[in-house]
Parts: structure tokens; C-alpha cells; sequence
């Protein structure tokens, strides 16, 4: 009997040794692109305003994966009523809705020009007390997503996705972020998924995302950086990378009579 069982164990281990041989994790860079959008912030109430996020998203040509730019590839907008709870915490929640473009431009064959996506998010940030000149925030964003691909005939699908940001806010300057401050800001997050097509990758995506910003006035604000990814394919032991620019506009309003000056929006 301990024979059999030595030999049992012996045929497991050279079929998982094969079996990793043959599927082990693969990791290719599959996109560059350039991410152009706009953040804005309206102050309606004490308790109550606007959050929105509209950008125009372009990615590297079919035959060249380091162009970053030579074919669209969506135009997302994101809206939604922003609840403030208090200064440490508060709330966003609202539809999405996303343009999403072929992958092969010209291509009328096997693929639709564009699909549309439709989302119902919400979102919690939790704000840290500052520490120094060091402002963290702790960001939970929920979507409910209905989307398809772009091949011709293919029907739509339910997921839900589960994201979780740390980032950060530094004056370079200035010992506070206001008019005229250069800051840089760090971020990593995570991404999670799941349903009925989510079998082998609930690992959808990770990112870190760093730039520099600079404060026009309260207002205005410009922000440029880098965004790599890492994400899981539906086989579950590939990987697709991709590096991204970024350049945003964050504008912050507010609507209240008197004297109110608006916060500074530095986006999410």
C-alpha cells in the first residue's frame, strides 16, 4: 500500500511539473496609450455636489505596440452626486457610460466600429489626518458593469468589479498644496472581478499610476504622469502589461452663494 501511494504521489508530481512546463505564467506587454481627461468637482451644498470624469483614452498602432498613440480606443464618462459626510470621509455614487472602439480599425468583418458600456458605481474615501506635508486617502470603488465585445454578434455580459486605491498628495514648494504649488502624487491600486465569464482570472488589474501637478488657481489644476498595468487573462496563468500616459485637467466650482471659494480638486 505505501508503494502504490509512493508511486501515486511520484505520477502527481510529474504531472504537475508537466503541467506547469507547459502553462507556466506568461507576461507580455500587450498596450502603450495616452489618456487625455477632465475631473470636475461642483460644490452644490454643504452635504451635496458633483463628481465627474469624462476622458478620451487612444492607444499604439496594430503594428507597433510602443507608438502609444494610433487608435482610439474609448471615450469614458463617469458622473455621479457627491455625499459629504464629514472632512475625513465621503461618497460618490452614479452611472458610467463608455464608448468602446474596435480593435481593429477597418476590420467591419469580425468587428462593430464601437460597442457601449454601461456602469453603475459607487465609491467610499476615507481621507487621513496630514501627516506633515503628507495628505493619504483610501479609496473603495464599486462597479456594476454591463459591456460586450466588439465582435460582431457577441452579447452582453454582468460583471461587478471591486477596486482599492492608496494614493497620495506632496507639496514640492509649498509646505501646503494652494495657488501656485507643484505636488507629486503616488498611487497604487487594485482590481478585482467577478461573474459568469470570471473563471480563471478574478485578478483583473493592477496599476500604479505617479505625476507631477501644478496648481493654477482654485480652480484650475494640471496633472501629468505615468501609468504601468499589470492584469489577468481569461486563461488565468497570462498576464498582459501596458504603459500608459496621462494628462488631466481637475476643475473645482462652487455654486454656493457669498464668498465661497471653491476646494481645490486634485481628482482621485
Amino acid at each position: 500500500m505505501l508503494r502504490k501511494l509512493q508511486a501515486l504521489f511520484i505520477l502527481l508530481s510529474i504531472s504537475s511539473f508537466s503541467l506547469f512546463a507547459q502553462e507556466g505564467p506568461e507576461v507580455n506587454l500587450e498596450e502603450t496609450g495616452l489618456w487625455e481627461g477632465v475631473y470636475i468637482k461642483v460644490r452644490f451644498s454643504e452635504k451635496f455636489g458633483y463628481y465627474g470624469e469624462h476622458h478620451y483614452r487612444s492607444r499604439n498602432a496594430i503594428d507597433n505596440v510602443n507608438s502609444f498613440v494610433g487608435r482610439p480606443r474609448q471615450i469614458y464618462n463617469r458622473a455621479g452626486l457627491n455625499i459629504f459626510f464629514n472632512d475625513y470621509f465621503e461618497a460618490v455614487i452614479g452611472p458610467t457610460y463608455v464608448v468602446n472602439y474596435t480593435p481593429e480599425p477597418g476590420n467591419d468583418e469580425e468587428y462593430e466600429p464601437f460597442t457601449n458600456e454601461f456602469r453603475i458605481w459607487h465609491q467610499w474615501l476615507f481621507k487621513m489626518p496630514a501627516m506633515g506635508r503628507v495628505k493619504m486617502y483610501h479609496q473603495f470603488r464599486f462597479e456594476h458593469r454591463w459591456k460586450r465585445k466588439n465582435d460582431i454578434g457577441a452579447e452582453y455580459d454582468y460583471t461587478n468589479r471591486y477596486r482599492y486605491k492608496v494614493f497620495a498628495y506632496i507639496p514640492v514648494n509649498k509646505p501646503k498644496i494652494e495657488k501656485g504649488s507643484i505636488f507629486v502624487s503616488p498611487s497604487a491600486e487594485i482590481f478585482m472581478h467577478s461573474g459568469k465569464s470570471i473563471a480563471y482570472n478574478p485578478f483583473e488589474d493592477f496599476r500604479t499610476y505617479n505625476g507631477v501637478g501644478y496648481v493654477i488657481n482654485n480652480s484650475f489644476t494640471l496633472f501629468a504622469g505615468h501609468m504601468w498595468t499589470i492584469g489577468q487573462k481569461t486563461s488565468g496563468y497570462q498576464y498582459r502589461t501596458s504603459h500608459i500616459f496621462r494628462i488631466n485637467v481637475f476643475i473645482g466650482l462652487d455654486t454656493r452663494k457669498g464668498d465661497a471659494i471653491p476646494k481645490i480638486n486634485l481628482g482621485y
